[in-house]
């Protein structure tokens, strides 16, 4: 992997962030900066665009795996649904965006301010991309204990998550069926991110053929979650469905 060029010396809060929510010091230093530079932010490097996608991706899948151990374990008596659905709920996008808000690591992530661009993603590609580089540094079993003892249990309440109402899509056509109403789903666009590992999409509901809301993300199930859900919470806020609350 190329690395950026040299830099002098992190931040104090760089090395706080690390003591205090993830209980080590990071030896190489210059991977966690990878990991905590959007894309937005790449360096140019030989040729080469340098930015935390490829750690994303990495990261992705080792914390996919931690999250399934740790609910298997967790949870003895469940079948597969409720543990597919449980660990889609720990790892969709909002909820890493949410996590790497109350570790504050949105505050360590370098990106272009002055762009037009909206980040929404940035926080929790961020948190795969460290997930990737600790994964790197320090391997599967210590990348495992970290995110099970100071991140899922410091951080999240999974009981609480298991029984939170999450699938929005499921209750849009309930919704859609009771009411008449056709509720239709379509892949609006997909685009490759900067090194084509992963591909993002959009996908957007219709309802009665009148386009709605939209969600992206990286996978079509989960973009249709997504959009689903905005489109349900917009529709209780118009009054169109009474809300549960």
């Amino acid at each position: 992997m190329p690395l950026f060029r040299k830099k002098q010396k992190e931040s104090p809060e760089f090395y706080q962030f690390f003591k205090n929510i993830l209980g080590y010091t990071p030896r190489r230093t210059e991977l966690y900066r990878i990991a905590f530079t959007h894309r937005s932010q790449s360096e140019n490097v030989h040729g080469h665009r340098i930015n935390n996608e490829r750690l994303e991706y990495l990261g992705d899948a080792v914390l996919g795996a931690i999250v399934a151990e740790y609910l298997y374990k967790k949870y003895p008596y469940e079948g597969e649904g409720f543990l597919t659905i449980l660990r889609s709920k720990i790892v969709s996008r909002a909820s890493l965006g949410q996590l790497a808000r109350k570790i504050r690591l949105q505050e360590l992530v370098e990106y272009q301010r002055n762009s037009s661009g909206v980040f929404k993603s940035l926080g929790g590609d961020a948190f795969e991309a460290l997930v990737g580089a600790m994964y790197i540094e320090k391997g599967y079993r210590f990348t495992r204990h970290v995110i099970v003892d100071r991140i899922l249990r410091t951080y999240l309440d999974v009981d609480s998550i298991a029984v939170s109402d999450w699938n929005y899509k499921s209750k849009l056509i309930d919704w859609g069926q009771k009411s008449h109403r056709k509720i239709t789903f379509e892949v609006v666009s997909s685009r490759p991110t900067d090194h084509g590992a992963r591909k993002e999409y959009e996908c957007r509901v219709n309802i009665d053929g009148q386009p709605q809301q939209t969600g992206v993300e990286y996978s079509i199930k989960a973009a249709e979650q997504l959009a689903a859900e905005k489109t349900y919470k917009a529709l209780e806020a118009d009054g169109v469905i009474k809300s549960q609350s």
